[in-house]
């Protein structure tokens, strides 16, 4: 079967999807514990295997058990990276069909889908969707080339979930500067009267009104606004993610209006 969908850039460098890595262990690291062979997919790795190798390492602090699969549509990427085997790690020549005889219990597809228009995003969610292991996870989103800014979104076998921004937090000017960095199913949305744009609005709202809070660092100015913000919108984490530089709000408070 003829791998589906089209070659990225392949920009990769090391390091650069701890931030999303991090959340994976942290949050999805139960369903992992009680899958029977946890497998993780790295779906669209690019030309250098950096972010399947890391992944292993990461999952593996949560479950070590977890085998990670790196899949490329890129067959030169994928013998790029044999050499990099090892136990629990291997490559695959593939695309969204995900060419494993097992459901996975996680695929990553990070930095893939924004080089696809936006129409096409649903469609591609829905057949990545349909792979998943019972309780598995599809987390799809973009980030900068080193790591600093990241949006996601995940989902279930049912959809779509949640949406977590993510950033270090020292280089942050302002809440709204993540939207460079919105996942395709969001990027043209953040425009007045949609509602992202209004969450990216509330947020530079509350990062504003934290200001005097900067004197004690970055971090509890950070904290101090997402805990404003969860007055008005369903965040589902808590200061132990927030105080990573991350906040996590419902699919549902920010999908796109039709």
């Amino acid at each position: 079967m003829r791998p589906i969908g089209t070659a990225t850039r392949g920009t990769t460098n090391p390091n650069r999807l701890r931030r999303m890595d991090r959340w994976i262990a942290a949050t999805h690291g139960p369903a992992l514990r009680r899958a029977d062979a946890p497998v993780a997919v790295d779906l669209g790795y690019g030309a250098a295997p950096w972010t399947a190798v890391e992944l292993l390492e990461r999952l593996r602090t949560a479950e070590p058990r977890t085998r990670v699969v790196g899949i490329e549509i890129s067959p030169e990427r994928v013998e790029a990276a044999r050499p990099y085997e090892r136990e629990g790690l291997t490559f695959r020549h593939g695309g969204f069909e995900i060419p494993l005889p097992e459901r996975p219990a996680l695929i990553r597809a990070a930095n893939v889908l924004r080089q696809y228009d936006e129409a096409e995003v649903a469609a591609v969610w829905q057949r990545l969707c349909g792979r998943l292991a019972p309780g598995g996870l599809l987390v799809e989103g973009t980030c900068d080339e080193i790591g600093r800014r990241h949006v996601w979104v995940a989902l279930g076998p049912e959809g779509p979930r949640t949406v977590t921004f993510a950033t270090r937090l020292g280089s942050l000017g302002r809440p709204s500067d993540l939207a460079e960095r919105l996942p395709k199913a969001l990027i043209h949305r953040n425009v007045p009267g949609e509602p992202v744009h209004a969450f990216l609005r509330d947020f530079d709202r509350a990062w504003a009104a934290a200001a005097p809070y900067a004197s004690l660092g970055a971090r509890q100015r950070w904290i101090t606004a997402v805990r404003a913000l969860s007055g008005a919108w369903p965040l589902t984490d808590n200061v132990r993610r927030w105080r990573q530089g991350e906040v996590t709000v419902k699919w549902a408070a920010l999908q796109p209006e039709r």
